[in-house]
C-alpha cells in the first residue's frame, strides 16, 4: 500500500518552470553552498556522503556518475574510495564552484544524460531527487546509463518517525535553515529548499518507483535516526 503524498504547495513551480528555477538558485547560492552545508548539518553531511559511497557496494576503480554532483563532495568521497568518478550537474555555477581535482565534470540535465547506455558502473546523488522536474525520467535515465548489475545509491532528507526528533527536525529545518540561509547566502533559496521536501514521494513510493524503473531488490536506508535516506538498487 502506497502513503499519501505530500501536499505541494500551490507556489511551487512544476515541470520546465521548475527546471529554470532550480538551475537559476543553484547557480545563485553557490559560492557558498559549501560553507552553508556545513552550518545547517553540523557537518554531518560529510558523514552522509561516505555512508552513500558505502552502500554502493561497488568494488574500487569502478566508474560511478555523481548525479547533481553541485561542488563535489560525493566526487571526492568516491575517490577516497578509490573508485573512478564524474560529476555532472545541471548548474554551471555548481561546477564554476567545484573543488574537484583530476576528475571530469560536466554541465548536463539528469533526464538527459550525456552518457552511453551501460556504461558506468554505478550511479550516487546527494539531495538532488526533490529537485529534478521528472523524477521518473531521471530514474529511467539512470537505469538506460547503468551496466546490469550495477548499482545506485541516492542521498537524500527524510522525516524522523521518533516524536521528538521528528519535532526537533522540523523546526530546524523549516525554521532555522532559512534564518541561516538569510544571514549566510540567499533568502529565497533557503526558504525554498525546506519547502521542496513536498516534492519527494513518500519512502514505499520511491521504492516502487526504483523498482519500475529497473533496479531490483530496493532499499532504503534511514541514516541519522531517520534525519536523512539512502536509496539503493541493482541494475537488472
Amino acid at each position: 500500500m502506497r502513503t499519501a503524498a505530500r501536499p505541494r504547495p500551490a507556489e511551487l513551480p512544476v515541470g520546465d518552470e521548475k527546471r529554470r528555477a532550480v538551475r537559476a538558485m543553484f547557480d545563485a547560492i553557490a559560492p557558498r553552498y559549501d560553507v552553508v552545508n556545513k552550518v545547517m548539518t553540523f557537518g554531518l553531511d560529510v558523514i552522509w556522503r561516505r555512508r552513500t559511497v558505502g552502500l554502493l557496494g561497488l568494488p574500487g576503480h569502478s566508474l560511478v556518475l555523481d548525479l547533481a554532483c553541485g561542488t563535489g563532495d560525493l566526487v571526492r568521497a568516491l575517490r577516497r574510495a578509490a573508485h573512478v568518478p564524474v560529476g555532472l550537474d545541471i548548474s554551471a555555477g555548481m561546477l564554476a564552484n567545484a573543488r574537484v581535482q583530476g576528475a571530469p565534470l560536466v554541465l548536463g540535465d539528469g533526464a538527459a544524460l550525456p552518457v552511453r547506455a551501460a556504461s558506468v558502473d554505478g550511479v550516487v546523488s546527494g539531495f538532488a531527487l526533490r529537485n529534478f522536474a521528472d523524477l521518473a525520467a531521471v530514474l529511467a535515465e539512470l537505469a538506460r546509463v547503468v551496466r546490469p548489475g550495477g548499482r545506485i545509491a541516492l542521498l537524500d532528507v527524510s522525516q524522523p518517525e521518533g516524536q521528538v526528533l521528528s519535532a526537533g527536525y522540523r523546526i530546524w529545518f523549516n525554521r532555522v535553515v532559512p534564518r541561516i540561509g538569510r544571514i549566510l547566502s540567499d533568502p529565497a533559496a533557503y526558504r525554498y529548499l525546506p519547502e521542496s521536501v513536498a516534492y519527494l514521494p513518500p519512502p514505499a513510493e520511491l521504492l516502487v518507483m526504483l523498482a519500475d524503473a529497473g533496479f531490483a531488490g530496493a532499499v532504503r536506508h534511514q541514516l541519522s535516526g531517520g534525519l536523512v535516506q539512502v536509496l539503493t538498487g541493482t541494475r537488472s
